[in-house]
């Protein structure tokens, strides 16, 4: 691991990654690298896994609300592109004291307080992506790097979906659509052509501890879908074997997911999971 700027490589062949929380950053990091960029990781404090420092040509921690420390970063490597990468619970943003806690720069205050005309994914990340933009870098599509990992169309796991499966896929997918379209979640929870729970600000594990609780004799259907022209250069819907443990535990007997638009993390170890708790796993391409 490197901290050093390299400056007689060509800026199309840097790259800067914002890391969150989970595999996704290492996934998007091992991609790049192979493309033959060279990667400097900025890792979330608290969020960001540690054997990213190993990985990176260069590595720098930074705190959440701290995006003028993202931007100094990226411009002393001369990163002229950036993916954001990895999951950062919204919640933290809405605790007690969270200013004390989360100590964000000027500004990332001046960002969320003064020049959000609300607080729903698609519009902070947004902002993210014109501030670094005013600052000279691209925001990319995070999944650029990581192609491969994208969900294939039709059943991944032995057991097959049945009639009535058919019928609450069909039910849940326009509705997920529809929730998407309104960005207020990504995910929602069927059965028997009724909704059992709904994705908002907790996000997915959450809400199937809770579709878990409300629908104890289990059998119920998680569907994840992409936002109605889902930006791809952030929030893409991903599942892997911490999804199904969460499903398994909950209850759940079928995961739907949208092909070419969700992440699939460990797809081999998520459908090995799956089979050995009977879970079907479906992508659906849109319709």
């Amino acid at each position: 691991m490197s901290s050093t700027i390299e400056t007689d490589e060509p800026s199309l062949r840097k790259l800067g990654i914002i890391a969150g929380a989970g595999r996704f950053p290492l996934m998007v990091l091992e991609g790049a690298q192979k493309a033959g960029c060279h990667v400097t990781v900025v890792g979330l404090r608290g969020l960001a896994d540690a054997i990213l420092a190993d990985r990176a040509d260069a590595f720098f921690w930074a705190g959440l609300p701290r995006l003028s420390r993202w931007i100094r970063i990226l411009k002393r490597n001369r990163i002229q592109r950036v993916i954001l990468a990895g999951s950062v619970k919204k919640t933290s943003m809405y605790g007690r004291f969270r200013l004390l806690r989360l100590l964000p720069d000027l500004r990332s205050l001046r960002i969320w307080f003064f020049e959000l005309a609300d607080k729903r994914n698609d519009t902070v990340l947004g902002a993210i992506a014109n501030e670094f933009a005013r600052n000279g870098i691209i925001m990319e599509e995070c999944v650029k790097y990581s192609t491969e990992h994208m969900a294939p169309a039709g059943v991944l796991s032995k057991r097959q979906p049945s009639e009535a499966d058919a019928r609450d896929i069909e039910f849940g997918w326009h509705l997920a659509k529809e929730m998407g379209r309104l960005d207020i979640g990504q995910s929602i929870a069927i059965k028997e052509t009724e909704v059992i729970a709904v994705e908002a600000i907790e996000g997915t594990d959450r809400m199937i501890e809770r579709a878990g609780q409300l629908c104890s004799r289990g059998g119920w259907t998680l569907i994840k879908v992409a936002k109605p022209n889902q930006d791809m250069r952030f929030d893409v819907p991903t599942v892997g074997p911490e999804t199904i443990a969460k499903l398994k535990e909950n209850g759940a007997r079928m995961l739907v997911i949208e092909a070419g638009k969700t992440l699939i993390v460990d797809r081999e170890q998520m459908i090995a999971h799956a089979n050995a708790a009977g879970i079907i796993i479906l992508g659906r391409e849109d319709q």
